[in-house]
């Protein structure tokens, strides 16, 4: 029979083995490395935008300013601010100062005035003329490149070329026929100007009054003087304009303006919910100026015009002086290969990413073709579908053990 005082010695020993192997165990596990939770975004295909952004407002393109032809007496106004006006409407009426309004020289000047306005008018539409001319003459040519590339008697870039010229004539009538409209407003304001000078003697109560007209169909953006008063040649009175024909003016950095090119797209946000407008640059202004930032900073800036698409139903509730923000863009790439530029880390004078292949952060170099504030056109170095890791800190190296957040 078994002396059972013998064998507890050997129980006692595998219990304490047993404890210390657990003991082992835990502390093994405490101190094995856990997995970083980490952010990842996917690597993908889409449209790659180089943009400028910057702030603006809206302007009127044409603006017309209803001055006081000489001294007199201006009648209180019954305008107000956002009056629609037509063109010939009366927008002001001057009392004369003294009898006399105007002698004969200065009608002469008038007279004089309305001829050099129609001989500028005249010169406008023999212009518009040859325009049309040049056009009719870019349409046969493109008409008869079509004709013989489809027969193949031409080469594609000829047919190209064609059809620029045909587009460049097509956009210079517009710019002739738009300084004609302009020559010939000139020329009713000259008009209306010689008319005016005449007091009008239907009745006893309008008798040695001058009915100041507004030039053009518009609203009225400005009453210079909101009640009676004495005013002199040339000063003020009434600004009217058409908002529904607007355009916008962004000021840019001179250092960036030179990656801005006429015909880049824009797009225009005006806030407030509002769907944002569209646009492209009409032209950069050739000269810059000195602007204080938010930060007390000089800053040499350059005007930049965008021409507004939708016309009138676009710019529905906008007027003159709103705020907007810009986006211009100065290069664009469809079907590139992107990436988050928060998954870039520097190496060096190159870039790698941490691509997370089986739960672990591999560090990978890339080639950028370039790379804006959000994300980062690849060259090489990834493939779309591929994970990488946002933000990686300092303790993320290569093959560490990752987690996904949640």
């Amino acid at each position: 029979m078994n002396n059972p005082s013998k064998s507890c010695p050997w129980g006692r020993y595998l219990i304490i083995t047993a404890a210390l192997l657990a003991l082992v165990v835990l502390v093994w596990w405490l101190y094995q490395p856990r997995p970083l939770v980490v952010e990842v975004a996917a690597v993908g295909e889409g449209r790659f935008e180089q943009v400028i952004e910057e702030d603006g407002q809206l302007r009127l393109k044409n603006r017309y300013v209803i001055v006081a032809p000489t001294q007199a007496e201006l009648q209180r106004p019954t305008l107000k601010v956002g009056d629609t006006v037509n063109a010939g409407d009366v927008v002001a009426v001057l009392q004369p100062a003294s009898p006399q309004m105007i002698d004969a020289r200065t009608r002469q000047m008038l007279v004089e005035r309305v001829g050099s306005a129609n001989a500028v008018r005249q010169a406008a539409s023999a212009q518009a003329q040859r325009l049309q001319t040049a056009l009719a003459q870019a349409d046969l040519e493109a008409s008869r490149a079509n004709q013989l590339a489809k027969e193949k008697f031409v080469s594609s870039s000829a047919l190209d070329q064609a059809l620029l010229a045909q587009r460049a004539a097509r956009q210079a009538l517009a710019a002739g026929k738009a300084e004609l409209g302009a020559a010939e407003f000139a020329l009713a304001e000259a008009r209306a100007a010689l008319s005016r000078s005449e007091p009008a003697a239907d009745s006893k109560a309008t008798a040695g009054l001058w009915s100041l007209k507004s030039p053009v169909n518009g609203r009225v953006l400005k009453l210079h003087l909101e009640s009676a008063a004495p005013v002199n040649p040339g000063q003020a009175l009434v600004e009217i304009g058409d908002v529904g024909a607007l355009e916008a003016v962004i000021d840019v950095l001179s250092s960036e303006v030179m990656a801005i090119q006429p015909g880049a797209v824009v797009s225009l946000s005006v806030g407030g919910g509002a769907a944002p407008l569209v646009g492209q640059v009409e032209r950069i202004e050739p000269v810059a100026f000195t602007k204080v930032s938010a930060l007390g900073i000089n800053e040499q800036r350059v005007n930049v015009i965008v021409a507004v698409e939708g016309g009138a139903t676009a710019l529905q509730g906008l007027g003159d002086g709103f705020r907007v923000e810009a986006r211009i863009v100065t290069k664009a790439q469809d079907d590139a290969l992107l990436a988050p530029s928060a998954a870039l880390v520097r190496d060096g004078t190159a870039w790698r990413v941490f691509v997370v292949e089986g739960g672990r952060a591999q560090a990978r170099a890339v080639t950028l073709k370039d790379r804006n504030a959000d994300q980062a056109w690849i060259e090489s170095g990834l493939k779309a579908g591929e994970s990488v890791v946002l933000y990686p800190g300092s303790m993320v190296g290569d093959g560490q053990a990752v987690k996904l957040a949640r």
